[in-house]
C-alpha cells in the first residue's frame, strides 16, 4: 500500500480541534502542527510502521499477525472532512488501540487491506489462484484424483494392518 502521509484535511481538522479547545489553543495548536508534519506510515509485507514526533518521537511497528481487531471511528468534524481513524487493537491487554491510523480519506480501503492481511487471505489465496491458473483447468481435477487415489491406498494399508493385528491377537489367545 502506498499511503504514507496523511491527507491535508487532517491539518484542517487539527486546527478546528485546537480552536474548539478555547484557551488551550496555545498548547494544542503547536503540538498538532508538529504531529501533522511528522506523521508517517509505512505498510509493507511484514506489517504497519508509524513514526511521529520531533522531541518525543514515537515509533510503532505492528505485524499483521498481531492484529486482533480493527475499528473505524469518525466524529462529526472528521465526517465533515471525509476522514476517519482506523483503530487497531492487539492482544496486549490494553483497553486502548495499539495503533491509530488517522488522516486518510481511504479509511475503508485501509481497513479492508488490514483485514485481508490479518487473516492471511492475501498470501494464501493469491498463491493458490496463481498455481491453479498456471496449471490450467484440468489440473485441479487431476490433483484431486491423485489425492483420492493416495487416500484410498492409505485406507487399504490401514485395513491390512488392522487385519494382521487381529489375526496376531487371535493366535496369542489360542
Amino acid at each position: 500500500m502506498s499511503l504514507e502521509r496523511p491527507h491535508p484535511a487532517l491539518w484542517r481538522y487539527y486546527v478546528i480541534c485546537s480552536v474548539l479547545s478555547g484557551p488551550g489553543i496555545f498548547i494544542t495548536l503547536p503540538y498538532l502542527y508538529f504531529r501533522y508534519h511528522t506523521l508517517r506510515y509505512r505498510f509493507d509485507e511484514e506489517g504497519i510502521h508509524m513514526k511521529v514526533g520531533i522531541l518525543f518521537r514515537r515509533e510503532v511497528n505492528l505485524t499483521y499477525a498481531r492484529i486482533q481487531d480493527i475499528h473505524l471511528h469518525s466524529g462529526l468534524i472528521q465526517r465533515w472532512f471525509g476522514l476517519a481513524s482506523v483503530q487497531i487493537q492487539t492482544a496486549s491487554g490494553s483497553a486502548n488501540a495499539e495503533l491509530v491510523i488517522e488522516g486518510f480519506k481511504e479509511y475503508e480501503m485501509i481497513r479492508d487491506f488490514l483485514y485481508t492481511r490479518m487473516r492471511g487471505y492475501q498470501t494464501r489465496n493469491t498463491s493458490a489462484a496463481a498455481s491453479a491458473s498456471a496449471a490450467g483447468p484440468g489440473a485441479a481435477s487431476a490433483d484431486s484424483a491423485e489425492v483420492v487415489s493416495l487416500l484410498l491406498g492409505i485406507r487399504d494399508e490401514l485395513k491390512r494392518t488392522r487385519e494382521l493385528l487381529e489375526a496376531q491377537t487371535k493366535r496369542k489367545d489360542t
